[in-house]
């Protein structure tokens, strides 16, 4: 077995065994995004990211494990666990850790330790013009703690929620999903390659991954069968109105 096998197995591991099985949970103790832990364990060999050598003892040290203990070889026994782990648990897109969801309506009083969070929606700027803005709603928001904001950093006034639409990004966000966003990180330049971003395109509000080129970026669909990937230069950009809206640093099957 190859050391990068080796490495994904033992994560697997600590992940089942420590973090009862949450991916979430995982990527807060060694500082990843979610998504980028997800992409450990992908089925789909384009998405799919190994466990460096640098990454390897970073995770141990976060974990509190011995070093080199991720490259140690794996049992027969370690094999058997890791295939009924396998067969027994679906992998679930992982989600970054909240607090849990309560029922609540415009009545509910806010507490102190929580705040509202618009959703960002399209806009048409003129009856039948078929040109459209996004701008905030002036009726829908959801609640977030403010701890929970804190923990992604997100300064409460830059928080943004915004609803999926379509297939291209399943399976990890399917049609009606609520994705909250990070509008304070906006800049083409901080582009975290392979991250989540709520992007504007001509008013039409998209949620893609992104990442930057030497001429400009690429959009990319998790679900590249039927729709793949879009490059754009600088020059298109700018033709287009493309903007980045917003990091996208939560998500929810939340339907409004």
């Amino acid at each position: 077995m190859e050391i990068k096998d080796i490495r994904r197995a033992r994560v697997r591991q600590i992940i089942d065994r420590d973090f009862g099985g949450k991916d979430a949970d995982f990527a807060a103790k060694v500082d990843k995004q979610p998504s980028y832990i997800s992409r450990l364990f992908t089925d789909k060999a384009e998405h799919l990211r190994n466990i460096g050598e640098k990454m390897a003892r970073d995770f141990e040290l976060k974990c509190g494990l011995e070093p080199g203990s991720l490259d140690r070889p794996l049992s027969e026994d370690d094999l058997k666990s890791a295939a009924i782990s396998s067969a027994a648990t679906p992998r679930i897109p992982p989600r970054v850790a909240m607090s849990d969801i309560e029922i609540w309506d415009d009545e509910t009083p806010l507490d102190n330790d929580e705040v509202y969070v618009p959703f960002l929606q399209e806009v048409e700027l003129a009856a039948g013009s078929g040109r459209f803005a996004i701008e905030e709603s002036i009726t829908s928001r959801l609640r977030f703690f403010k701890k929970d904001l804190r923990h992604n950093n997100v300064q409460f006034s830059n928080a943004k929620c915004v609803v999926v639409r379509g297939n291209s990004m399943l399976p990890v966000l399917r049609e009606g999903a609520t994705v909250g966003i990070d509008v304070g990180k906006n800049s083409l330049g901080a582009i975290i390659d392979g991250d989540m971003y709520a992007i504007s395109h001509n008013g039409q509000l998209r949620v893609k991954q992104v990442y930057r080129l030497p001429i400009g970026i690429r959009l990319r669909s998790f679900n590249r069968d039927e729709h793949p990937d879009e490059d754009y230069s600088f020059a298109q950009i700018q033709e287009q109105q493309i903007g980045i809206l917003g990091h996208v640093f939560w998500w929810a099957m939340y339907s409004r």
